[in-house]
């Protein structure tokens, strides 16, 4: 579990801070599932990543309740512009975390929201609203799957390891984190690429995989992620092993020893630089 336990204030309804999150993860998870079959409007911000009209529309139930019930906190959330807080506390949102699996009805996408207090995560939630899981976790509290303590992998060796990353949108650090997962190739059990950073790192915060790791990405892809696999008893760190994930936009997460192995796996090659 981390450590400094961060004293938050209730909410403008004197609910704790975690169960707000919780209800707005649920409320946006509602609403996906409501249009999960029906047609979507799709645009563009890059060359693959893609946005649709229901991220918009649950980003926007989210928003609403954490401003109703925390004015003063921060929100930095993937459709929107960011705004400022008054508290040293931030809320840190992806309503729809694997858009292009969920326009395309592959069943792989999450909702995130994570609280964060002077750039850290001390609040993550992660729920997938198709199979009804929602992980929680809570700074020196634990990790969660509906209500089930979870844990990272117990494994000692990445040879006995399934490993989980994603590709992302900058092309010439997915080459190399492809050409990361060959050099490693065949020395753990299998691979997975699933489509959705929010689930590969609640996935290592339960053990249904062993690690997971990515190269680049966006505050909002992994806070929840990061308190989510810490309080599990793992680590969640950047690519050069420091705790500056939410900056660098890199993660390796795992347990502490298999975090280890990976490094010590990987010396050298271009992923790390």
């Amino acid at each position: 579990m981390s450590a400094e336990i961060i004293e938050i204030p209730r909410s403008a309804s004197r609910l704790a801070a975690l169960e707000v999150a919780v209800e707005a993860a649920r409320r946006a998870g509602g609403l996906l599932m409501e249009r999960y079959h029906s047609e979507k409007s799709i645009s563009y911000k890059g060359r693959a990543d893609m946005v649709t009209d229901v991220d918009l529309a649950a980003e926007g139930k989210i928003l609403a309740l954490l401003r109703e019930e925390y004015p003063d906190f921060g929100i930095l959330s993937e459709e929107s512009p960011a705004e400022a807080g008054e508290s040293g506390f931030t809320w840190i949102v992806d309503p729809l975390d694997g858009t292009r699996n969920y326009a395309l009805q592959v069943p792989h996408f999450c909702v995130m929201v994570a609280l964060a207090h002077s750039n850290e995560p001390i609040i993550g939630v992660t729920y997938d609203p198709l199979r009804e899981e929602m992980f929680t976790a809570e700074r020196g509290k634990g990790a969660f799957m509906n209500g089930t303590a979870v844990e990272a992998t117990r494994h000692s060796s990445l040879e006995e390891c399934v490993l989980a990353f994603e590709m992302g949108y900058i092309d010439d650090m997915a080459s190399k984190a492809l050409k990361l997962v060959g050099g490693l190739w065949p020395n753990m059990q299998a691979v997975r690429v699933m489509g959705s950073a929010g689930l590969g790192l609640a996935y290592a915060a339960c053990g249904r995989v062993d690690l997971f790791f990515h190269h680049k990405l966006s505050p909002w892809d992994i806070a929840a992620g990061i308190i989510l696999v810490r309080e599990a008893g793992g680590l969640a760190v950047d690519r050069y092993g420091g705790s500056r994930c939410l900056e660098d936009g890199s993660v390796i997460a795992s347990s502490p020893r298999i975090v280890q192995c990976f490094f010590d796996a990987t010396e050298g090659m271009d992923w790390r630089q």
